[in-house]
């Protein structure tokens, strides 16, 4: 006993001197590191924070490289060091995980905003694009686009995001039916590998790596530089809203609108439960069109749900577009009173989101936990899903916006390793809830968070083929059955382009030294 007790002492303090060896070691290895930007290895915690606010991990460093370069030479340099180092690596963009996924417990956050100093280069012509970095945001592309009358195609609702972000998720809004998601319209890739090279890759070069890396949840690859689809960009969008008490009207109403040639360019929905004096709380720049009915309107507690939609145009077709509209409107179901219109810039309907972010921080309300949960539903299973969600789970009130519109599977690229349901049509269901900080009532995180549970197991129990976007798993056992069918094409790429797991270790899909189970 004595002799084990000795051993056991001796093995601990060999770690221990080995760690603190180590330590310094690692830390001078990163500093003499041939770069154009810099380290810091002291103010870090705000790369240990994102929008979820729910998870916090202090990395070792921050790495704010000025070039594509930095990045593959501090990759590189962690590949070399082999599988005995601990080191991971996470690019970090505008921060707006939920789950830590941007996080490196004790590796490298890599300041992908640091990049946004390269030039966008635009090109004109019958089939227009635009290189970006991985690190600019999408308000950005924007902006610049417009001063060429250019636009991406695709966009998600809430424009201040990093290109690589999206791009390694999908990238989903109401224009998703008609162009795809994000990932759907994108011609090319500049990526830094797992070990540190960087390839440029497309749909026919280095295709493997190309469709690995969109939707891939950083798992192949850092983004570094997109080569994104561009289409003329309107002046104008009509912005209307129109509400349902029925659901199968809404759904059916929906599934129409997104089938075939629709007059509109965005198609979004959204659940409004049980909110009294519904026209009071209205977006203020939204007006009935008829004023008189409206008023006589009472959503009287009732759970709602409401239609969005969006139609481009430019100023010199307005009479036009005002036909086309009254009559697709003339063809819905909806409740007649309740047709709410805006008329606004281009530039203002895509930003929308950033004008709600600018009141909630004001208030304070911006930087709290935000336990969000993103499902995909299958269009057979979305009446069934909603009965119970909306019957009887969240049947008091919800802690934020729930979105739920169709996309058509058609439009994703299925060599892409996102993953969706097995239906041609299936919906987007969004629980954007946000909590109060203390509170241990229905808008506390802890309610929401069981909510949360009972959506998940009633979506299993019940066999809906639900799939989650933006995933969040606590163990290799449940990504396996997330990624089904395609978990083996994923661990191959993962073997093939992060052999060392050096990437995204936020992500809790494979660990470093551990091995991969097929």
């Amino acid at each position: 006993m004595l002799f084990l007790r000795s051993f056991m002492i001796l093995v601990l303090s060999c770690i221990a001197i080995k760690i603190n060896l180590c330590f310094p070691n690692i830390l001078s290895s990163l500093k003499t590191l041939p770069i154009d930007g810099h380290f810091n290895f002291e103010q870090l915690h705000h790369a240990a924070k994102d929008f979820g606010n729910r998870y916090s991990f202090l990395p070792l460093a921050v790495l704010h490289p000025n070039s594509v370069s930095d990045i593959a030479t501090t990759v590189k340099h962690i590949w070399q060091m082999g599988p005995g180092s601990d080191l991971t690596v996470a690019a970090r963009g505008h921060g707006h995980s939920l789950q830590g996924q941007a996080q490196a417990h004790g590796g490298i956050v890599i300041n992908m905003k640091s990049l946004q100093g390269l030039k966008m280069q635009f090109h004109i012509g019958n089939l227009p694009y635009v290189d970006v970095s991985g690190g600019e945001l999408w308000i950005n592309i924007l902006r610049e686009g417009l001063k060429h009358g250019l636009a991406p195609k695709s966009w998600t609702d809430y424009l201040h995001l990093t290109v690589g972000g999206t791009l390694s998720n999908a990238g989903i809004s109401g224009q998703a039916f008609r162009h795809g998601p994000q990932i759907s319209n994108v011609h090319q890739l500049e990526v830094v590998t797992g070990k540190g090279e960087v390839v440029t890759c497309s749909g026919k070069q280095n295709s493997d790596l190309f469709h690995g890396v969109l939707g891939g949840l950083g798992q192949f690859g850092i983004i570094t530089r997109a080569r994104i689809s561009l289409e003329p960009a309107p002046e104008m969008v009509k912005w209307i809203r129109v509400l349902y008490t029925d659901f199968a009207t809404f759904i059916r109403d929906q599934e129409e609108l997104v089938s075939g040639e629709s007059t509109f360019d965005y198609v979004e929905g959204f659940v409004i439960i049980n909110r009294t004096g519904l026209l009071n709380n209205w977006r203020s720049s939204f007006n009935p069109q008829d004023p008189v009915q409206a008023s006589k309107f009472k959503s009287d507690g009732r759970t709602l749900f409401c239609l969005e939609l969006a139609k481009y145009f430019n100023r010199d077709e307005t009479a036009v577009v005002n036909r086309e509209i009254h009559s697709s409107l003339s063809q819905l179901n909806h409740i007649p009173s309740t047709l709410f219109v805006s008329e606004v810039p281009y530039i203002e309907f895509l930003d929308r989101v950033h004008i709600s972010e600018i009141k909630l921080r004001s208030k304070g309300l911006w930087e709290v936990p935000h336990p969000w949960l993103n499902l995909l539903v299958p269009r057979s299973k979305i009446q069934t899903f909603a009965q119970q969600v909306f019957g009887n789970i969240l049947t008091d009130t919800s802690n934020g916006p729930i979105l739920i519109y169709p996309v058509n599977k058609s439009k994703w690229d299925n060599r892409t390793s996102v993953v969706t349901p097995d239906e041609d049509v299936f919906y987007l269901v969004a629980f954007l809830s946000s909590a109060v900080p203390s509170s241990t009532g229905t808008d506390g995180l802890d309610h929401i968070l069981i909510q949360n549970k009972r959506i998940l197991e009633f979506c299993e129990i019940a066999r809906l083929g639900v799939k989650q976007y933006l995933p969040h798993y606590s163990t290799q056992v449940e990504w396996k059955a997330h990624f089904g069918s395609r978990w083996e094409v994923f661990v191959r790429r993962k073997s093939s382009y992060d052999p060392l797991a050096i990437l995204a270790p936020g992500q809790r899909i494979f660990q470093k030294a551990v091995p991969y189970s097929q």
